[in-house]
């Protein structure tokens, strides 16, 4: 039934869990106790009640943040190897979930037309944006690294880690790096780096790479690309003009990240860093007296900034680019596909209601509008109240503080308005719009 958890898929774990128990045969008998099964019962039920005080993160009802369902392949392969628990640092830990974990990332990499490259998984965007800003680091010493204004908050963080200095380029009113501006300070001279977002989290934009290729060729900076939300929508054949002009450039970054956790259809936590140089990998060269002694292969562990890392994440990843290649016009390419539509569907509803006022179409799956009123403060608060009569019929969005610019600036006031936003990553949400305009319509009565 709709909106129940997949639960038919369970007998397949108890399969996959008989093979895997036919590897082990050989030894002798040594059964695993859980304890009492009634304590272990009663513990799970209770976790279970505590569980269900959630928002429904895997229903097209849910909106709101980026939040996506594993696949059923991914929960499966996951819990399969929890079994186990191999880790993923060195191969005495994660031996066969380590060669998992090179092949699935090998099979990104081929996505992104890298075949050569240096790059593993990580525990999330954030680690993995750390490390190509450390890299970048290592290479441009003291040098300046530059985003838009509309790029993670988490790229000033890193640099302020990594003790490099940050500065912002304002974005334009796509909610795009500004070329004008980006070159303005180029010109000024000491930048090491610029982050490109290919999917910004606020909106959902895409900076204008080739602009931005073109400008390296002429300043000599280092260029990384945050792809962690969008990524995969390179794979995607319904994107507009300047977005398939960015992606299709992607190849010729110096990094990216992409995070397996937002449209790879995997559970938290699983991001990925990728280098198209592998030589990048001396920077990260260590010893370790009691770690890396089975073997003369390349440990994960020794191109990582992080140490022990979950085999299962690697597992699950594998299985799921097993079942669903990462090919354009295959099922993971209509999946994200879908995903646009639904959006662009939404957007086309909005921009027809009095009620809104919209920003520009969206890139990817990101919808952002404001509330039509006479004064900022009047709009804010409506969203916000918009925000929680929805709420209350079952339908669940994200507020955010956007720029005033992105939608025209109607007040002449600048600065920042509370918008409403949505986040249509589910595939099943482009058969869902219908439902989320009429409970919309329905809040904001």
């Amino acid at each position: 039934m709709a909106g129940r958890l997949d639960s038919a898929s369970l007998p397949l774990l108890q399969d996959a869990l008989a093979v895997l128990e036919q590897g082990f045969a050989d030894l002798p008998d040594n059964p695993a106790s859980a304890g009492n099964p009634e304590a272990l019962r009663k513990v799970l039920l209770e976790a279970a009640a505590r569980l269900r005080d959630n928002y429904p993160y895997f229903h097209p009802h849910y909106a709101g943040q980026m939040l996506k369902p594993p696949h059923a392949v991914a929960r499966l392969a996951y819990a399969l190897a929890m079994w186990i628990n191999p880790n993923n640092h060195a191969l005495d830990g994660g031996r066969v979930s380590s060669a998992m974990e090179k092949e699935a990332v090998a099979g990104i990499a081929r996505m992104f037309g890298w075949g050569t490259h240096l790059g593993h998984l990580t525990s999330g965007g954030t680690m993995a944006n750390l490390e190509a800003l450390w890299i970048a680091g290592e290479l441009k010493p003291g040098a300046t690294v530059l985003a838009s204004s509309q790029a993670h908050y988490t790229h000033g963080r890193i640099s302020a880690v990594l003790k490099l200095p940050f500065e912002a380029v304002p974005a334009d009113r796509f909610g795009r790096m500004d070329l004008l501006a980006l070159e303005r300070r180029l010109a000024a001279g000491g930048v090491g780096t610029v982050v490109a977002t290919l999917g910004t989290t606020a909106t959902g934009a895409v900076d204008p790479l080739p602009g931005i290729l073109a400008l390296r060729d002429r300043y000599g900076f280092r260029l990384h690309a945050d792809c962690a939300y969008g990524g995969y929508y390179l794979l995607a054949d319904n994107l507009d003009a300047p977005a398939r002009a960015a992606f299709d450039r992607l190849r010729e970054v110096d990094s990216l990240v992409i995070d397996p956790h937002k449209h790879g259809l995997q559970p938290y936590g699983c991001g990925c860093v990728l280098f198209r140089d592998p030589a990048v990998g001396t920077h990260y060269r260590h010893d370790s007296p009691y770690t890396y002694f089975s073997s003369s292969e390349l440990h994960l562990g020794e191109i990582s900034l992080e140490c022990s890392r979950p085999g299962a994440a690697a597992v699950a990843l594998w299985a799921t680019e097993r079942l669903l290649p990462l090919e354009r016009g295959g099922t993971f390419a209509r999946m994200l596909q879908d995903c646009r539509a639904a959006a662009l569907a939404l957007h086309a509803g909005l921009a027809q209601d009095a009620r809104f006022m919209t920003a520009f179409p969206p890139e990817l799956d990101i919808v952002v509008w404001a509330v039509r009123a006479q004064t900022v403060a009047e709009s804010s608060r409506r969203a916000q109240e918009i925000f929680d009569s929805a709420a209350r019929r079952g339908l669940h969005l994200a507020l955010a503080g956007l720029p005033v610019a992105l939608f025209g600036d109607p007040w002449g006031t600048g600065g920042t308005v509370t918008a409403l936003r949505s986040v249509l990553m589910k595939p099943e949400h482009r058969n869902a719009v219908p439902e989320i305009v009429e409970l919309l319509s329905a809040s904001t009565r």
